[in-house]
Order: C-alpha cells, then sequence, then structure tokens
C-alpha cells in the first residue's frame, strides 16, 4: 500500500519534470506571417480580352425552358410522393397536422406483486 502511495508523486514529478525538459529544449514556434504582404492572384485575370479559341456567345435557355424543366421535375416529385404513399398505406397529408383534442390517458400504477 505504501508502495502505491510513493508511485502516484513519483509519476506526477517525472511528467513535470519530462514537461520543463521538453519546454526549454523545443525549438521556438513558428511566427506569424506578416499582414502586409499580399498573396499572387490565383486565378488569372481573363476579363480583359477573350482567348484565342474560346467562343463569347454563351447561350442561356429561355424562360419557358426554365418553366418546362420545373414542371417536369415538380410532376416527378409528386409521383414519387403518391408511389411512397401508396406502398405506406398511408394518404397524402395534404394539410395541417391536427393537434390532440382529448387528454392523453397515462399509465396506472401496478400493485406490488406479494409473493
Amino acid at each position: 500500500m505504501t508502495s502505491l502511495r510513493l508511485a502516484v508523486p513519483i509519476v506526477l514529478v517525472a511528467a513535470a519534470v519530462a514537461g520543463c525538459i521538453t519546454y526549454f529544449v523545443a525549438p521556438d514556434p513558428p511566427k506569424p506571417i506578416e499582414a502586409g504582404r499580399r498573396l499572387p492572384p490565383t486565378v488569372p485575370n481573363v476579363t480583359d480580352r477573350p482567348a484565342a479559341g474560346i467562343s463569347t456567345n454563351i447561350l442561356r435557355p429561355s424562360t419557358e425552358e426554365h418553366i418546362d424543366a420545373f414542371q417536369r421535375a415538380a410532376d416527378a416529385i409528386l409521383k414519387r410522393a403518391q408511389n411512397a404513399t401508396a406502398a405506406a398505406g398511408e394518404p397524402l397529408v395534404t394539410g395541417p397536422i391536427p393537434l390532440v383534442t382529448r387528454p392523453v390517458p397515462l399509465p396506472r400504477r401496478r400493485p406490488i406483486p406479494r409473493p
């Protein structure tokens, strides 16, 4: 029992000595970077003139094409929702969820079984 009482302080003192030695022997931490220097740009400036061989005429879809694509996506989502509810056997909730209008019964206490 006395050896355990001595072992704990000895381990703590050894850890403290190792920490002090590491602190004095370790090299200095890196110095922060100066905020005045600017980094070089990562993306070249291409707004001045177009490069040779690259078309500047970009065709954008019209509003009608956007509407058609949106309608197709909405139809696909609604069709999947109907299939999912049919597989679950429950109707699709279309309105607000009704609140409980009656009190919820609490479980009754059971008597302690006597032998």
